[in-house]
């Protein structure tokens, strides 16, 4: 027997249409217009029309059938306590660059799930494989137009895709890519690209292929993979090497003069990993197309640092700038430290009243393969600046905390961290202009 598709209502907004038909916390939503509510898709899809019929069950079993006159698309004011009304559908890939599977013991479950959800895709950013999702899944996200969705190809060789992702019907799951793009939806697409596996002639195979999804596929991020210390029993990858990054970049920008020329995008873009193991310098903005794939790491710096320039120098334009003496620290991943330490040179140059320490930490607890931010501990923090000179003030990225929460990947909190290092710490949010506020606070 199907399971009965039950949302339970978390909450209800004053003054809302649920609230005037005393729908209240508790309360389940059945059915609306006599369908059947799978997901948040759903829901909004069929609650968009002036006229709907609801039907909810009251804890007590009681059943009401509510009639519903509302302006077109007038939200009913209802959040479940399940924001995505269903469960979130894991991945069944064995992919052999899984950063899940390098991860040791004993951290917090959540951070073992592997989703490969589409409508995570489009609600959160998250890349998906495609092998998941069934036709009726493609035919849904037709259906509802929702763009953009991100997709991890790592290979349009069948075969090759197949073995990178451990799944026989991998290659077979590209058809689904095609499907989409035939049918308008916007996609992103991602490379991890692994050494001696999928680069070289096969990462020109996969860039010529994916280009003929343009413009409906707007852009091909390529990220070296990420390798942790815990790879006992997995399959065997190596760093890629300064060389090997240079021969990555050459093919990209190759790819990407030919492609403006013929499409007025760049399309296939290098994460800002690559530029910084070949010693190259960072593209200026207009390469990265409106940088389409901030998240997966492309273009992060170059507008970092473009955004501190601006912000900087309208702060010294205007001339009324009430520096306070003043000695601060900031802690980075060793991606990012060396441009921070450049900011922060301009900064303590223009006020000598400034003192900033700049330090890049190491990852110890995943490895010094790991350089972002993002995978930055609060051990690993707490024992390279325990002792150091931080000055009144430690600044921290955004990143390297939980979103929403105040905890570290390691469960250490940040009041914790604080207590350790005998230190306030401020979180700084992603804009240059946000750095520059922080250390001027």
């Amino acid at each position: 027997m199907k399971k009965e598709h039950l949302h339970i209502v978390d909450s209800v907004a004053p003054g809302s249409i649920a609230g005037e038909l005393d729908i209240e916390a508790g309360d389940a939503l059945v059915e609306i217009n006599g369908n059947k509510i799978e997901d948040i898709f759903d829901y909004q899809y069929y609650t968009q029309d002036e006229y709907i019929e609801v039907l909810i069950r009251k804890p007590s079993g009681e059943e009401w059938i509510l009639e519903i006159d509302k302006e077109y698309d007038e939200d009913l004011g209802i959040t479940f306590e399940n924001g995505l009304m269903d469960d979130y559908r894991s991945c069944r890939n064995k992919c052999i660059f899984c950063f899940i599977d390098q991860m040791p013991k004993g951290m917090r479950d959540t951070l073992y799930f592997k989703d490969d959800d589409s409508r995570l895709s489009f609600l959160q950013g998250n890349y998906v494989t495609l092998t998941n999702m069934s036709d009726a899944d493609v035919d849904r996200i037709i259906r509802y137009r929702l763009s953009p969705i991100n997709v991890s190809f790592q290979t349009t060789n069948p075969a090759l895709r197949c073995k990178m992702l451990n799944n026989r019907f991998a290659g077979q799951a590209l058809e689904k890519a095609w499907k989409l793009a035939r049918a308008g939806i916007t996609m992103n697409g991602q490379i991890v690209l692994c050494k001696g596996v999928n680069d070289g002639a096969e990462l020109e195979r996969s860039i010529s292929d994916l280009s003929a999804y343009l413009p409906n596929l707007e852009s091909v991020s390529v990220v070296p993979v990420g390798l942790s210390k815990y790879r006992d029993g997995l399959f065997p990858l190596e760093p890629f090497t300064p060389q090997d990054a240079r021969q990555v970049l050459a093919a990209i920008h190759k790819w990407q003069d030919k492609l403006y020329d013929a499409h007025g995008v760049h399309f296939v873009h290098a994460s800002d990993e690559w530029y910084i193991l070949a010693g190259e310098e960072l593209p200026k903005e207009e390469r990265y197309d409106g940088y389409l794939q901030l998240e997966n790491g492309v273009g992060m710096l170059r507008l970092l640092i473009d955004e501190f320039q601006a912000a900087f120098d309208a702060l010294r334009q205007a001339g009324d700038v009430d520096a306070a003496p003043k000695e601060l620290s900031i802690a980075t991943g060793k991606l990012a430290c060396g441009f921070i330490s450049d900011m922060a040179g301009q900064i303590t140059a223009a006020f000598p009243q400034i003192k900033i320490h700049v330090y890049a930490v190491r990852n110890d607890f995943f490895g010094e393969m790991i350089t972002v931010s993002g995978l930055l501990t609060g051990q690993d923090l707490r024992a390279q600046l325990k002792g150091k000179a931080l000055g009144d003030r430690l600044l921290l990225p955004q990143n390297v905390l939980k979103s929403g929460e105040t905890v570290f990947l390691d469960d250490m909190t940040l009041a914790e961290l604080e207590k350790a290092l005998q230190v306030p710490i401020d979180i700084v949010k992603s804009s240059g202009q946000d750095l520059l506020d922080a250390i001027l606070k």
